[in-house]
This record gives C-alpha cells, structure tokens and sequence, in this order.
C-alpha cells in the first residue's frame, strides 16, 4: 500500500503534537509523577498506538497492520530494555527526581530524530543494494550473542567519550542548578551535569538505534510501518519509565528473550537475503529457494517469547531477589542524598519502598541469603537511611500521616542481623 504525502504529513504533525503536549502539560513543570498519573498517561499512549494499529489493518490490510503491531511489539520490547542503561544513567549523574522527566523528554526527542535517519539511510541501502539483508542480519545476530553475556551497572557506565571530553574542554559544576543546562560560576558560563547527562543518553541512544532498525528492518520494508511503529513505541516512554520504577531490575531474563527475539529476526534477514540473492559469490549470483518466515508468524514468536521472558523473570526467587536488593541500595542512596528530592512525599515513599523490600527479602528466606551479595555494605547504607529517617521525624518534618498512612517499621540495628529474632537476613 502507497502512503500519500497528505499521510506521512498528518502522521508527523500528530507525532509531533504529542510530544508538545507532553512537554507543555508534564514536563515543563518540574515534578515528580506519581504511579496514578504514570499509569494513565502510560495507558493513554498504549491505546493511541493500538488505535493507530487498529486503522492500520483496516485501511491498510492485514499484511500491513500485522507488520505494524511485529514492529510495535518488538521495538517497546526493546526500549523497555533501554529505560535500564537511562536508570543507571540518571543514577550516575545523580539527577535530581524532579528533573528526570526532562532527560527522558529529551532522549525520547532525540532517539526518534536519530532512528528517523537511521531508518531513511537504511531504506535507501536496501532498495539499492540487496547485500545489505545479509548486513542486518548478521548485526542481529551479533547483538543477539552480546546480550547474553552478563550485564552489569559498570558495563553501562554514562561516562561516556563524549560526557569525559566535554568535561575536559568545558567548564563544568558538580551540582545542579535546576533543570538549567548552563550556569554562572564566579561570573563565568559553566556548563552543568543536566547538560552532560542529556549528552550521555543522547550517546546511547544512537547505539540503541544501530540495533533495532535493523530489527523492524526484518519485520517490515515498508518506511511508513517502520517510522510509526518506532515512533509510537518511544511516546509513553517517559510515564512507562517512572510505571515501571523498581521492576526494571526484577526483569533478570528479559535480555535473555530479546537475544532469541534478534537472533530470530537476524535468521529472517538471513533467509529473506538468501531468496533475493544477487551477490556474485554466492551461488553465482542466483536466488537460493528458501522457506521464508510470515510476518504473522513472526508476530507469534515475539510475543510468546516475550510473556515467557517476562513470566520467568517476575515468578523467580532470584528476580525477586534481586529486585529487592537492587532498590534496597538505590532507595537507600537517594534517601541519603540531599539534592536528590526536595519533596517529603517522595522522600518518604522511597523511605517505604526500602522498608518494604527488606521485608521481601526476610520472607524469601534461606534461598535469598545464597543471592544477597555484599550484605554487610547492604546493612551499614540502609541503617544510615534509617538513622536519617529517624532524624527527619524527630525534626518534625515528617510528611502528614493522614496522607502516607502509618509510619513504618524502622530498620533493626544491623549488628543484630545475625540474631534468629531478626530474620535470616537483612536489607
């Protein structure tokens, strides 16, 4: 089906009316969502892209709404994947809870300015030079391989070569000052870390988008499918972000279920490149008769592989335990950071996430202990944020209970974690 210029022209504007939207009625205002408002805009933009889908099939046929929804799928698969590496990002910077809806505005922004070229470059290289299937589809595979190596926060560092350039070249501040990019120090411009981790999602994002346009790129050829399916797996990514805050880590398998998923996809280039063949050395430059993969097909695999991923992940005694003691240092880390929220609602809902992911860990029990690693470190950090917590409400200024309910159960003294009263372990 031909795409008339009137549609892509109509389809861009919306696109872009919803970005607009979500920067003058969210994020222009620095605040932090709570889980009502991330689930709502969340589900909005979920159903904006099914609709579309929905048009998709019945104006344009099944063929074309089946390679939509294969695209869809697998690209939010994927950015789900990517809203990690941005935790650990804003983690490293220390951005402050009211400013990350910002940098995510900003790096959704700029991932679909950067895939939008990278699918133009990449449908004028397949329409000019078959070979390029066998490109794409050895580059999945690859990627396929290095997402089941174990991934660390190390592996993800956002000092990147170009964050440690610009602090090298530029005067930079070690604090920020608001959601500003530059600031004066002593009466000079200087540059803030609002600016350089912008800068570092900017950076990952241009390699996300190496791996999956050529991921849709299986899935579909056509350009409008490619560009919408992206474009509306990226919107509602910022409320999916803050949705999903403390089940990212418990996600322990989904690498393992994108690596099948690419790997899938890349024996499909693969294929698919065997049938147009035109290389020389390879078969003379004859087309190879091969079984190809439907896109209805595909579609299946994708999303069976995905709700097994998924499945496996959240039932696990290791996803729930690690998701603990992944929040259980990060709550305790950003509770003892001063600049990292001047909100007490906040504050002290990360102070009963961290409480509450100490009590998950007592009551997996033996099978959890095998798991913690570093507890003593674990214990010394929580008992601090709780000596804090302490002192807050001893200041008087503890958020209303009226609002928060009761208070909760204070950490037990660390030493004490040995102690059979306690628990078999501690958080």
């Amino acid at each position: 089906m031909e795409v008339s210029p009137l549609v892509w022209i109509l389809t861009i504007a919306g696109i872009l009316g919803l970005l607009a939207f979500d920067y003058f009625f969210h994020v222009r205002r620095a605040h932090v969502p709570q889980l009502r408002e991330a689930a709502l805009w969340s589900s909005v933009y979920v159903g904006i892209a099914l609709l579309f889908g929905v048009g998709t099939f019945v104006l344009g046929g099944t063929a074309m709404g089946s390679e939509y929804f294969a695209g869809y799928v697998t690209e939010k698969a994927l950015s789900v994947d990517n809203l990690f590496v941005f935790l650990i990002i804003m983690n490293s910077f220390r951005v402050p809870r009211e400013d990350q809806q910002k940098v995510l505005l900003f790096g959704i922004m700029f991932s679909l300015v950067a895939r939008t070229g990278f699918i133009l470059l990449g449908s004028a290289l397949i329409n000019t030079f078959a070979w390029v299937f066998y490109l794409f589809g050895l580059a999945l595979l690859l990627t396929a391989g290095n997402m089941l190596r174990p991934s660390t926060e190390e592996s993800h560092s956002a000092q990147n070569i170009v964050v440690r350039l610009s602090r090298r070249l530029f005067p930079t501040t070690e604090t920020y000052d608001g959601d500003k990019l530059f600031t004066l120090v002593d009466g000079k411009r200087a540059m803030t870390p609002m600016l350089l981790v912008m800068v570092a999602i900017g950076g990952t994002d241009l390699m996300f988008a190496l791996d999956s346009i050529p991921a849709i790129f299986g899935l579909t050829q056509n350009v409008y499918i490619v560009f919408t399916a992206t474009a509306f797996s990226l919107l509602g990514l910022r409320q999916l972000y803050f949705l999903l805050d403390g089940l990212l880590d418990r996600l322990i398998y989904l690498s393992f279920g994108l690596a099948a998923i690419l790997g899938f996809i890349g024996v499909k280039l693969v294929l698919h490149a065997l049938h147009e063949n035109n290389v020389p050395f390879i078969n003379d430059g004859d087309h190879i008769e091969v079984a190809e993969i439907s896109t209805g097909l595909s579609l299946l695999v994708i999303l069976v592989v995905l709700v097994i991923t998924v499945l496996a992940s959240l039932l696990s005694t290791r996803g729930r335990t690690q998701t603990a003691m992944a929040n259980a240092r990060r709550d305790a880390t950003t509770y003892l950071d001063p600049e990292y929220t001047d909100d007490p609602v906040e504050r002290e809902r990360i102070y009963r996430r961290l409480i509450e992911s100490r009590d998950h860990i007592i009551e997996l029990g033996p099978k959890a202990k095998q798991i913690v690693k570093n507890e003593p470190e674990l214990l010394e950090l929580c008992g601090r944020a709780a000596l804090s917590h302490d002192a807050t409400i001893a200041s008087g200024q503890h958020p209303d209970d009226a609002v928060l309910g009761p208070d909760p159960t204070p950490f037990s003294d660390p030493r004490s974690a040995s102690n059979p009263k306690h628990g078999s372990t501690s958080a």
